[in-house]
């Protein structure tokens, strides 16, 4: 077949193509209560209310699509048993060294905002404090019925492909905080499973053929039930800080409450009572 795209193990070639618009909101420094309440973090409680589980959705199954080994004339047979199944362009193709091209769909589902540089008005920082040391910063909802297409290699790994989504939309947060997440769906059930960062996405989806029904690609908050602290920025840290410490003040204040009117309570009743 054509050689038509070549890409090393340390320089990947991406190529984007866009599947839908980005609109879908912002949120700038000046709607903002104060200097670094822009970022996400800052509508966001330290103790969140449980959610219930999807009945529907089942965590971690695994998958075992492109976990066998395959052979040179393995992989020139499934590409060919690929391209043939798909109704557009979007086809994949070997290269000379063993290694092949193709494109994956990419389905975004992002509860919380993304940050992105602010816009430059003038020359200046949004709001004109240029030089004040404080890196600025916008939160931009994407849509969540945002999907793209990357051109990869089959050795480009989950987390390249991250950090080639985030570096399209100029997302400046840590790679870390998002995930790649694999959704299958088997007997009305959609199983999800988190992969690892160096894992192939474009070998699961040449495996699993190109119906987004036996496997969809969905990048994802990062939840991995520890909070990776180093993933945040200092001004983020900071704002967490503040909120920690208003949520406290607002459960001790509570807590008085409760007691002092539990005390009340008790002092009207005794005066209320007669000895004996």
């Amino acid at each position: 077949m054509t050689d038509t795209a070549n890409s090393s193990d340390k320089t990947p070639s991406f190529e984007m193509t866009w599947g839908s618009s980005t609109s879908s909101g912002y949120c700038s420094e000046e709607d903002s209560e104060s200097e670094f309440e822009q970022y996400f973090t800052a509508r966001t409680s330290f103790f969140p209310q449980t959610r219930k589980p999807n009945v529907n959705v089942k965590q971690d199954e695994k998958i075992e699509l492109g976990k066998q080994e395959l052979t040179t004339p393995d992989i020139q047979q499934k590409v060919k048993e690929y391209n043939a199944q798909i109704n557009s362009n979007l086809f994949m193709n070997m290269n000379k060294d063993g290694s092949y091209t193709g494109f994956i769909k990419v389905q975004f589902k992002l509860a919380r905002p993304v940050s992105v540089p602010p816009t430059k008005k003038g020359g200046h920082e949004a709001g004109g404090r240029r030089g004040s040391g404080v890196k600025r910063r916008t939160s931009f909802y994407l849509p969540k019925d945002a999907s793209k297409h990357l051109h990869i290699s089959s050795r480009t790994s989950a987390r390249e492909v991250i950090e080639a989504l985030l570096k399209k939309f100029t997302v400046v947060d840590n790679p870390g905080k998002f995930a790649l997440f694999e959704h299958s769906e088997r007997h009305d059930q959609v199983y999800v499973r988190k992969l690892s960062d160096d894992e192939h996405p474009l070998r699961l989806r040449l495996c699993a053929g190109p119906s987004e029904k036996v496997l969809s690609l969905v990048l994802k908050e990062n939840e991995t039930g520890e909070v990776n602290w180093h993933a945040f920025s200092m001004p983020e840290l900071k704002n967490f800080l503040r909120i920690l410490q208003r949520e406290e003040e607002e459960h001790v204040k509570q807590i008085v409450q409760r007691y002092t009117l539990a005390r009340t309570k008790m002092q009207e009743a005794l005066a209320g009572s007669t000895p004996g």
